[in-house]
Order: structure tokens, then C-alpha cells, then sequence
């Protein structure tokens, strides 16, 4: 008796579950089929209606890219001398004339007050000069009036021949002082530029002890530590330019006639979840030949949270095409299949529909409607 009531219920069971299956698999068949009708009660007209539009977009291309200092200020030193200090570090944003790194400057100040002193000496020397020069002056004017006065006195038979001579000799002699002492005197004025010179060398070699940012900008890199030695050639700091980041991305040979020089296109900052507008600056010509791309530089404005290395994408028009757009509110969700409610024959449908890429407020059908269909907003 209870394998008989056993046997029943499996009968029974079977029999229901095979019903359910059917009516399932109907509904389930209708609804992945876009522009199916979904067979329901009657529906309620909508508050709120609008019409699907045909829209041209635009299939954009994203080349991978990355941000990249414009201008990236390799910071050397001129001379070479221990460090003392460093004022900055890497992520310090400094101004133009800070002081970055501090070298031992002892031997340089030393060598400048050498050269200091060294000007005061020639300084000095041309005032003794000055004072030869009009020492010589007065003995070349007097003893050239004495050899003019003999000589009228010889041709009056005043004076002998042995007296012009000797008078003509002490003019040549006193002739030969002067100019010997305006020699000395414009050796003693070279010897002041010379000396200046030095003074001005010295002092140059005393400033480059102290290195300061040549333009305002941001510390990228610290390359030297207190007790290192700088030597010329050496890089101490790596300074970006304050606002000089830009994208270098490489794109396809197939679309590089696309990208102009000082053409505005669209760049995406993943990271920051933003969209900017950048201007192409440099289109390298030359494809990498196992790429097969080229490498493209854009300009990207000021963008807060923006940093050398991040990642971004050059948004490259690549292709139009038509499209159906609906309102994103007029679609509705059931699971994973898609919905909206179709004004079609006097009355309105729930149809199935397949739906493409958001634009704003709007969001492409692939298919289950036509454009300039009538469609409910749901409230």
C-alpha cells in the first residue's frame, strides 16, 4: 500500500515539474528574443513619453599612454665640493630661487678674498704709476724747455756745442722715462681688469656653492645625501616644471592621420576618473616597427591629484556611426534582461530590448525597436 502511494506521488511530481519546465522555458524564450512582447495584463498608459531618436556617434580609439614631466630640470653641480646640506625632498613643490642643496664653500671663499687682494694690489700699483707718469711729466717738460732754450742760446753763440748735446741728451732720456711710466701705467690698468676678472670668477665659483631652483616646479628626485661629493655632471635633484605634464601615448599607424599637430582631442585620467581636453604638441615621425604605432605627446592642463607615471588614455575619433537612443530612466531591469514600454498598434507593449553603451543620459539599442518609436518613461 505505501509503494502504491509512493509511485502516485512520483507520477504526480514528475507530471508538475514537466509543466513548470514548459511554461518556464516559454516565458524564458520570449524574453531573449529582443522586441518580443511580453504577454502580460494590460498595461497602463504612461505619464510620460519620448521618442527614440537615430543619433551619428563617434567610435573613439583609446591609445595607451602615460603622463610624463614636459620639462624635466636635470640640477648639476658647476664645481666640485662636498654636500652639506639638502633642503629638499622628493614631492616638495618649491619656487624659483630656493636653495636646494648647500656645498662646502671654504676653499672658494678663500680663494676669493686671495682675489680680492690681488685687486687691491694692482689698484695700488696704478696709483704709483699715476704719480710716475706725472713725476715723468714734470722732468720731460723741463728738460724740454732747457734743450729749446740752449738751442736758441747756440744760435746766438751763447751756447757751445757741447752744452746742446748734453741738453738734447737729458730731453731724450727724460722723453724715454715718460714713456716708460705710461707704459707701466696702462700695464697697471690691465692688470686691474685682469684682477677683477679673477675677483669675478671667484665670486661666480662662491654662487654655485649654493644651488637654488632655477623656475618654480616639483621635486621629482633626490639623488644626493649630506657628505656625498657633487662633481660636475653629477645629477644632485630632477625638478618638473610646476603645470608641465603631458601624455605620451603611442597610436596605430592606422589612425595616425587622424592626429594633427595643436588639434584638440580628448584624454582619460582612469585613476582620477576624468575626462580633459589636451592639445597635441609633438607627433613623432617614425613607427616603432613591431608596434607598428607612433608616438604622440599632448599637452594636458593643471589637474589636481596629476602625477608623472599615472596611467591615461588619447581618445582618437576613429569611426562614425547611426545609432538608436533612448533615455537611460526609460529602460528597466528585470535580472539581466532589459526592458521598455512600446507604444505599437493603438496600445502599449513591455518589449525586450538589447542595449548598446551609455552616452550622458542617453544609452544606445542594439535592437527591439526602431527610431521615432514611441516609448514610456517609467515614473
Amino acid at each position: 500500500m505505501i509503494n502504491k502511494i509512493n509511485n502516485l506521488f512520483n507520477i504526480f511530481l514528475i507530471a508538475l515539474l514537466t509543466i513548470s519546465f514548459s511554461c518556464v522555458s516559454d516565458i524564458f524564450a520570449e524574453k531573449l528574443v529582443p522586441g518580443v512582447t511580453l504577454n502580460a495584463k494590460k498595461i497602463v498608459p504612461p505619464s510620460e513619453t519620448i521618442r527614440s531618436q537615430v543619433k551619428t556617434i563617434t567610435e573613439w580609439y583609446e591609445a595607451v599612454g602615460t603622463v610624463r614631466p614636459k620639462v624635466e630640470t636635470i640640477i648639476e653641480s658647476q664645481i666640485t665640493a662636498k654636500v652639506i646640506d639638502v633642503k629638499v625632498t622628493s614631492g616638495n613643490k618649491v619656487l624659483k630661487g630656493t636653495t636646494l642643496v648647500i656645498l662646502d664653500n671654504r676653499q672658494l671663499k678663500s680663494r676669493l678674498l686671495q682675489a680680492k687682494q690681488v685687486l687691491k694690489s694692482a689698484i695700488s700699483n696704478k696709483e704709483q704709476a699715476k704719480h710716475a707718469v706725472a713725476a715723468a711729466k714734470a722732468d720731460f717738460t723741463q728738460k724740454k724747455l732747457t734743450f729749446e732754450r740752449v738751442k736758441k742760446n747756440f744760435e746766438s753763440q751763447a751756447a757751445t756745442n757741447q752744452d746742446v748735446e748734453r741738453a738734447e741728451s737729458d730731453f731724450l732720456q727724460s722723453q724715454a722715462s715718460l714713456e716708460k711710466a705710461n707704459k707701466a701705467l696702462s700695464g697697471s690698468e690691465s692688470g686691474i681688469l685682469r684682477a677683477k676678472e679673477i675677483v669675478k670668477e671667484a665670486e661666480i665659483a662662491l654662487g654655485y656653492s649654493i644651488i637654488k631652483a632655477p623656475q618654480n616646479g616639483e621635486i621629482i628626485t633626490r639623488k644626493i645625501e649630506p657628505g656625498d661629493l657633487a662633481l660636475p655632471g653629477k645629477p644632485l635633484i630632477i625638478l618638473q616644471t610646476e603645470g608641465s605634464l603631458r601624455l605620451e601615448a603611442y597610436v596605430r599607424e592606422g589612425l595616425i592621420t587622424k592626429v594633427k599637430k595643436n588639434h584638440d582631442l580628448k584624454v582619460n585620467i582612469t585613476t582620477l576618473n576624468q575626462t580633459v581636453n589636451a592639445i597635441v604638441e609633438e607627433i613623432v615621425p617614425y613607427a616603432d616597427p613591431q608596434t607598428r604605432t607612433f608616438l604622440v605627446k599632448v599637452a594636458l592642463p593643471v589637474i589636481e591629484g596629476l602625477y608623472p607615471g599615472m596611467f591615461g588614455k588619447l581618445l582618437i575619433p576613429a569611426a562614425e556611426r547611426e545609432v538608436i537612443m533612448i533615455p537611460v530612466r526609460a529602460v528597466r531591469n528585470i535580472g539581466q534582461l532589459e526592458m521598455v514600454t512600446l507604444h505599437d498598434d493603438n496600445t502599449w507593449k513591455n518589449v525586450f530590448i538589447q542595449t548598446g553603451k551609455k552616452h550622458g543620459d542617453l544609452i544606445e539599442v542594439l535592437s527591439g525597436i526602431s527610431g521615432d518609436d514611441l516609448i514610456g518613461i517609467k515614473e
